[in-house]
């Protein structure tokens, strides 16, 4: 069953997106979609980073388009006030 709801996102462009959530009950990630786990460097034992393992209960990449929201522009004036042209 898919939990939805709506996102904003910048990639691959600025859009809002309906995608899918973690199930909240979930017994294996309690809601939170996966969890975090760090890994050290197998020569010196030393912290090399953290991965993510996601859970079976949702799937991160399952995404759709509602809205493609366009480009902001950036001001060509340096001195230009953002006042109401009136």
């Amino acid at each position: 069953m898919l939990r939805l709801r709506i996102r904003y996102t910048e990639v691959p462009r600025r859009a809002l997106i309906l995608t899918d959530t973690p199930r909240p009950d979930c017994r294996k990630c309690d809601g939170e979609g996966g969890a975090n786990y760090h890994y050290g460097d197998p020569e010196t034992g030393e912290y090399a980073g953290t991965d993510w393992d996601p859970c079976t209960c949702w799937n991160e990449d399952r995404c759709w388009v509602l809205l493609p929201l366009p480009r902001r522009r950036a001001s060509r004036d340096p001195q230009a006030s953002n006042e109401p042209p009136f």
